[in-house]
């Protein structure tokens, strides 16, 4: 009887035990049954760490630089340029880039930049539309710890980490030394770009570096002088229309701001039958423009190799998003500060050097350059 009752309380023992173990395994699965699928427990510290510096170590310095390019228009060809540059010089460096475009909005450039800073960024690149307004991204860009480089145009009244451009007031310079070339004397028309936009006073200063002396002495007067609003062709047309009446047609030679404002001038002046008999400059180098000189209507362009630009600005990006210091040996007052400052050379270019600059660089094809004019 006694072997009775101890074989009995092995038994309940047995199941006692039994469900013990059961509720111990649930609670261990976080109270999942059946067939539920359960996540593997995370690996210990000891696991996740390859000798020294381990896996997790690696992950942090393998994740790539992100770069965020904040620009201002894709209507001008040469923009298009800049972004798809950019982006190929950026990624060959094994970063990663965001890339938006404003459209002329102030408000949604400050708005893009900032998704693009809350999104973390490591830095952020921007082409401001207006040199002023910008300076708030740059302020939220600080405030977040990221820093900010204008991209060929400058913030102004900013604490900007670094300005990357072409010298702009050489540019200037370098339109009006080819234009008093051809006219050292007569009637002028300066046809300026976007009065927000401080390369638009770089490229005037040069213009009137050169131009000064001889106003001085009254061998040129300038008739007409007058910003371009946003840079458009039309407000360039509607501009030049204006300086044609007021002087009676009667104009010897123009500078335009860039190549766009450059082809609003011609396209006045076609309408006047003065388009090839009035000298006309124009900067960027845009294929419309290559075209035009080629075929006689406009003088000259200003060629900035894109390519040079894209790749110096990826560079240094890259490399300041990974904390280091650029060396620098120029800087640009921006009414704030000294901003450290990279600034290329530009090249003068029109009908005698097409081939050596522009289509030799590859910037455009020579069989579209040539599309409208006679063979040569």
């Amino acid at each position: 009887m006694n072997r009775i009752r101890r074989r009995n309380l092995l038994v309940l023992l047995s199941f006692i035990l039994v469900l013990v173990m059961a509720a111990c395994e649930n609670a261990g699965n976080g109270g999942v049954s059946g067939n539920a699928d359960v996540p593997e427990a995370a690996p210990s510290p000891s696991s996740a760490v390859d000798g020294a510096g381990g896996d997790a170590d690696a992950d942090m310095t393998e994740k790539p630089v992100k770069i965020g390019f904040a620009m201002d228009t894709l209507v001008e060809e040469r923009w298009l340029k800049d972004r798809d540059l950019f982006r190929e010089s950026v990624e060959a460096l094994g970063a990663e880039v965001e890339i938006s475009a404003s459209n002329g909005d102030d408000a949604v450039q400050i708005m893009q930049a900032e998704s693009m800073i809350s999104a973390g960024i490591d830095l952020l690149v921007i082409v401001p539309h207006n040199a002023e307004a910008t300076a708030a991204i740059v302020k939220k860009a600080h405030s977040s710890g990221v820093k900010v480089i204008a991209y060929d145009r400058l913030v102004k009244n900013a604490e900007i980490d670094l300005y990357v451009s072409f010298d702009n007031v050489r540019v200037g310079e370098l339109q009006a030394q080819a234009i008093t070339k051809l006219v050292p004397k007569g009637k002028y028309v300066y046809i300026g770009g976007a009065e927000t936009d401080n390369n638009a006073h770089l490229f005037k200063d040069g213009v009137f570096n050169v131009l000064q002396p001889m106003i001085d002495s009254g061998d040129i007067t300038v008739v007409y002088d007058q910003w371009t609003t946003d840079w458009t062709p039309a407000n360039a047309r509607a501009n030049m229309e204006e300086a044609l009446r007021a002087n009676n047609n009667q104009i010897d030679a123009v500078i335009a701001a860039n190549d766009a404002t450059a082809g609003g001038v011609i396209a006045a002046l076609e309408a006047q039958g003065l388009a090839g008999r009035i000298p006309v400059a124009g900067q960027d180098a845009d294929l419309a423009a290559a075209q035009r000189i080629v075929g006689g209507t406009q003088t000259m362009t200003v060629y900035k190799p894109i390519h040079t630009l894209t790749l110096k600005a990826a560079e240094l990006a890259v490399m300041m998003a990974k904390g280091e210091i650029p060396d620098t040996d120029r800087k640009v007052n921006n009414g704030k500060i000294e901003v450290p400052s990279v600034l290329l050379a530009p090249i003068s270019v029109d009908k005698s050097n097409m081939d050596a600059t522009i289509i030799a660089d590859g910037f455009h094809a020579k069989e579209d350059v040539y599309r409208h004019a006679e063979s040569e």
